[in-house]
């Protein structure tokens, strides 16, 4: 058995191969064999006369190579490929002869001038439209074997790439564009040979008196001048080659702006407050709502002002309001398109009224806070040096507001300008102006109203220079 290895018939292809000179296979196996004799060259244009060649034995030749395979066809060449025969033959294997034969014609053409050792080759140059027959046999001296030849004829055609649509990515989700504004798609495409494209609307053929369609080589516009609602719902675009299709859908929706609720009506008013209801509007847009726009205005300015957005419920309470002014109420629908045109108006005005109050004071009893003078915080021993000014400090409550009188060693010392007394907020101080040994003694605090009277007592001590 032989090594499978590839070859290229030449550039020229076979035709030019079938006009050049030649050397046959039955003159190589002639010149091998000198008991035969020698056959005329072939042809391209005239069958070989092998009539009057003897036939080899059936022993010398090889027997047909196995499983001719088509291995890949383009729009300018053709691959074969075939197993070794399982017989050689007594003179061994010298190579292999491939043929070519056009559809309609009956002449056998070889590709190679010689035979070659290889298992698959290659034709290259071919022509679009080309269709023939390939057969291939086994060559050994005493000459060629019986040929496998292919079923089915070959067909050189341009390639077919199979078509597909890349949609835009902001067309993968729905479309949505308002009445009266264009809608221009444009969808590329890609397939070898040309593609057809074709479109749907809703799994009918689109109207033509709405829709503008442009197909290319490449891609494919959808045109409308100006939207209507009718013109929402699911495109499809259809590209067909070759037996094969992609298909690709997009979803339309032309939306508007929506009606007024139905109608609105005020529920309830207490204090402050206004309770209203509305329903629904009757037409959305063609899209859903994205809530209620409610406003209120005062008789008495006429302006309006927005309390609620995109509100949801069809019930609410307004607060707030003012006593003693009377406020109308509307609602807007909204969606994307924005808010309706008109608004739902409540006839009837929310009178807010001041409440009557009847109020019933309780009787007050005044509290006596009148107290005896007393001392919550008495004064303190204390000793100091002389030439230091030095306080005493004591704290008294009573009400009505005491009479503070200071004495040393039971002696009142109001007017000795040595001391300086004052009292704020219950705290009474007695400050003495650089005492000496003399000043020390007994210091008493005492404190007079009508309701009584109370004293306090320290002990103070100047040491001497020495």
């Amino acid at each position: 058995m032989t090594e499978q290895a590839t070859s290229e018939a030449p550039a020229g292809g076979p035709e030019e191969l079938a006009q050049g000179p030649t050397e046959p296979l039955e003159e190589v196996a002639a010149s091998g064999t000198p008991r035969e004799e020698q056959a005329p060259v072939a042809s391209p244009q005239a069958p070989v006369p092998t009539a009057t060649k003897p036939a080899p034995p059936s022993e010398d030749v090889p027997s047909a190579p196995l499983l001719l395979t088509v291995e890949d066809v383009s729009d300018s060449s053709v691959t074969v490929s075939w197993e070794p025969p399982e017989r050689l033959g007594r003179l061994g294997l010298q190579g292999y002869v491939l043929e070519l034969r056009r559809e309609g014609a009956s002449e056998w053409v070889p590709v190679n001038a010689r035979p070659v050792m290889v298992t698959q080759q290659t034709l290259r140059n071919l022509a679009l439209g080309d269709k023939f027959f390939l057969r291939v046999a086994a060559a050994s001296l005493a000459g060629a074997g019986p040929p496998a030849v292919l079923d089915q004829p070959i067909h050189i055609q341009e390639a077919v790439e199979a078509p597909k649509i890349r949609v835009p990515r902001h067309l993968r989700q729905t479309y949505i564009r308002q009445v009266g504004e264009q809608v221009n798609l444009q969808i590329p495409f890609q397939g070898n040979p040309n593609p057809q494209a074709s479109w749907t609307h809703n799994g009918h053929a689109v109207d033509s008196q709405r829709v503008s369609v442009r197909s290319g080589h490449q891609d494919s516009i959808l045109f409308i001048r100006s939207a209507q609602r009718t013109d929402s719902g699911c495109y499809e675009l259809t590209v067909r080659l070759a037996g094969l299709e992609a298909k690709a859908a997009i979803n339309i929706l032309v939306t508007e702006k929506p009606g007024p609720p139905s109608s609105i009506k005020l529920l309830d008013v207490w204090g402050c407050n206004a309770a209203l209801q509305w329903t629904p509007p009757q037409d959305t847009g063609n899209t859903e709502l994205l809530g209620y726009t409610v406003q209120k205005a005062d008789r008495k300015t006429g302006q309006w002002f927005t309390v609620l957005e995109r509100y949801h419920p069809t019930t609410c309470t307004i607060s707030d309001l003012i006593v003693g002014n009377s406020y109308s109420f509307r609602v807007f629908s909204e969606n994307l398109c924005g808010l309706s045109d008109s608004a739902a108006v409540a006839k009837e005005l929310a009178h807010v009224r001041k409440a009557d109050i009847d109020a019933k004071p309780k009787g007050f009893v005044e509290r006596d806070f009148s107290e005896a003078p007393s001392f919550t915080q008495p004064l303190a021993d204390h000793t100091y040096t002389p030439g230091y000014s030095t306080q005493l400090f004591c704290s008294v409550r009573a009400s009505p507001k005491p009479k503070i009188v200071w004495m040393k060693n039971k002696m009142d010392i109001r007017g000795d300008p040595k001391y300086r007394a004052s009292s704020d907020q219950g705290i009474c101080t007695l400050e003495i102006r650089k005492p000496s040994p003399f000043d020390s003694g007994v210091y008493t605090c005492k404190a007079i109203n009508v309701l009584g009277e109370a004293s306090v007592d320290c002990r103070l001590e100047v040491k001497g220079a020495g």
